[in-house]
Order: structure tokens, then sequence, then C-alpha cells
């Protein structure tokens, strides 16, 4: 078995365990998380003086903790932006979307009180928030955000959306001969040349719903049979194996990476076949947060006019209505993390059948 196939495998048995790890909150301990009264007063406070309440209520804590699954050099960009203009620190803690859920959860079990905020895909914010340990945050800037990024109970905002785009070697494709829809890649020419990551299987789901289940199912266990499917473990090293030539052409590359690699001058070339499917990244305050203050501080920076900016130079889609995106946001089928969350063993297991192990 290849290294990155038994990888997705450990990866898909690590979500279900950790559902079940999850499972385990005792209504003792969320009944304690009750008792801290502070955050949710903060959290649903909305005088004229908010901002300078936490403003000054974080430089009194000083930094916040940080768990996130952006990636790295995002990170430290925006980071860097909040500490410069705030003077409060940030400790980041950053790891793939099932290790935040995973320390987050374990954490909050043993009564540990050492993250303030989380920022993850909405998956694993959805998991979270099912066992009671966010908090629900009244906020100005939500009426910025699309609809789709503010949920009715408010415990998380989608600062973000990672859009699947399907990118191709420039030196090995011609843009004449991309396909024009999935069922074109059954084409034989595209035989030894596809790739795909190993666990997108939210972006399986919702395009095979677009397409229709039966007639979806069957195309790609065609494709998979047929023309094969190079399976990779991780969005960006996809993107740099487009890049290098080695998939000449992925069918799940996250937008922000690609335009980020092209900018750096790698012969890759990104569009979107339709359904264009994309999933929120956003950020969540944990309900027992040590440093409140400066929690809410960085939660609504990130959904404001600043952290907005930078993610739109970043090549992110950022959700503010107020910032020009070069993706069409309405055009777009966004994931929906409780549907995904309810279905998401059997969509698991049919990306293991069809795509995994159907294209060894």
């Amino acid at each position: 078995m290849k290294p990155e196939v038994a990888a997705s495998g450990i990866r898909r048995r690590a979500w279900v365990a950790l559902l079940a790890l999850a499972s385990l909150a005792s209504p003792a301990f969320l009944a304690a998380q009750e008792a801290r009264g502070v955050l949710a007063s903060l959290a649903a406070y909305e005088g004229a003086d908010r901002h300078q309440r936490l403003l000054e209520g974080a430089r009194r804590e000083g930094f916040l903790s940080l768990y996130t699954s952006f990636p790295p050099e995002d990170v430290a960009t925006l980071n860097a932006a909040f500490e410069k203009k705030y003077g409060v620190k940030v400790r980041a803690w950053r790891a793939a979307s099932e290790k935040v859920l995973q320390r987050t959860v374990a954490e909050a079990r043993a009564g540990r009180d050492e993250v303030d905020l989380v920022d993850s895909n909405s998956v694993p914010l959805e998991l979270l928030r099912r066992q009671g340990l966010l908090q629900a945050v009244r906020s100005a800037y939500h009426a910025d955000l699309i609809p789709a990024a503010v949920p009715e109970h408010r415990e998380w905002a989608w600062a973000r959306l990672s859009v699947f785009v399907q990118a191709y070697n420039t030196r090995l494709i011609r843009q004449a001969d991309l396909p024009a829809s999935y069922g074109d890649l059954l084409d034989p020419r595209w035989k030894g040349k596809l790739g795909i990551e190993a666990s997108d299987e939210d972006w399986f789901a919702e395009v095979v719903r677009n397409l229709g289940e039966e007639k979806g199912l069957k195309l790609f266990r065609d494709l998979a049979a047929k023309n094969g499917l190079s399976v990779r473990r991780g969005h960006s090293l996809l993107a740099q194996m487009v890049a290098s030539g080695e998939v000449p052409f992925a069918l799940t590359v996250y937008n922000f990476t690609a335009d980020q690699l092209k900018g750096q001058g790698a012969p890759l070339e990104w569009f979107t076949l339709s359904p264009a499917i994309a999933h929120g990244n956003g950020f969540a305050v944990i309900r027992r947060a040590p440093h409140p203050h400066a929690a809410l501080l960085y939660y609504e920076f990130m959904i404001g006019d600043d952290g907005q900016r930078i993610l739109a130079d970043r090549k992110s889609v950022p959700t503010s209505k107020k910032i020009r995106t070069v993706l069409d946001r309405g055009a777009l089928k966004i994931i929906d993390p409780v549907l995904l969350v309810d279905q998401g063993e059997r969509w698991a297991k049919l990306y293991e059948e069809i795509i995994v192990k159907g294209s060894r």
C-alpha cells in the first residue's frame, strides 16, 4: 500500500475516534463552563465602547492562545499585523484540522483552560459546537459577512472560503485541451495524469450531490477505474507536484495555494469545473477562554476590515462583502458542515472505496 493512501485511511479512522472522544464531555463539565460568565458577558456586549473594553482588557491579559490549521506563512503574517496594531501577543499552535480538534477536546475533558480561539474548517467547528465548547458571540462585523459565514447560533464565524480548484501544469497541458466538465475527464487522454488529495470526502460529497448521486458516483467509479487518480496527502503538496510536473492535473487544490505558487513563477494555472465547491474556515472562541478580551479582539480583527484585507492580499477568499474577490462567492456551492457531520461516515467510506482504493 502506498504511504499516502495508508495515511488517508488512518486519518479517516482518526476522525471517527475523535467523534467518539468528543461525546465523552460530561454534564458536570459543561455546567462548570457556564460558570465562566466574564466571557459570556463580553461576547454579548454591544455598547459603543465595546472595542475599547476589549483592547484595554487584552493589553492587561498580554497575550492569547490560538490553535490553527491555516498554512504557517499566512498565520505568521496575520499574527504579526495583529501584534503590531494592538501590542498583544499571539501564541499560535498549528497542526492539521483533526489534530486541532483532538487537542482542543482533550484539554477540555482534562479541565485544562489553555486555548482561547480555534481557527479551523467548518467540520471541526461543528463538532466543537455540538459538545458545548464554544462561546456564542455578537459582533457588529457579522453584518459585513456573507450570510453563510454567520450561522444563527453565532458560535463561529467564517473568515474565509477555501475554494477547491482544478490546477494544471502549463508546460504539460494546453489550455485548449482542458476539460469542460468532470465527465470530460473520462477521455483516455487523461490516463495517468490526474491527482487528488487523500481526504477530500467533503468536496467529493458536494460534487456528487450536485451532479445527482447515482450519476456522480458512477462517474467517479469510472474515472478511477479507467484513468486512475494519483492520491496524495496534503493540498499544498499536491499543488507543488502540479508545479513540478509530477502530477500534470489536480482535481482538488485550494485556490490560495495555487495563486501563491503561480505568483512565485511556477508553471501552474487553475480554473473551476462546475459545480465549484468551497468550504468555510473561521474562528470560534472557546467558552472557557483564559484570555477573553484578547480572544474577542482577535476574533473581530479577523472578520473585520484589517484581517479581511490581509486574507485577500494572501490570495484567500474573504467572507466580507466589502472585499472584492476574483471568484464569484455567490456561484460557489458551500459545503454544509451540519450535513457533512451527520453523514460524514458514509461519505468517508465511499471516498475510501471509490477514490482511494479504486485508484490503486
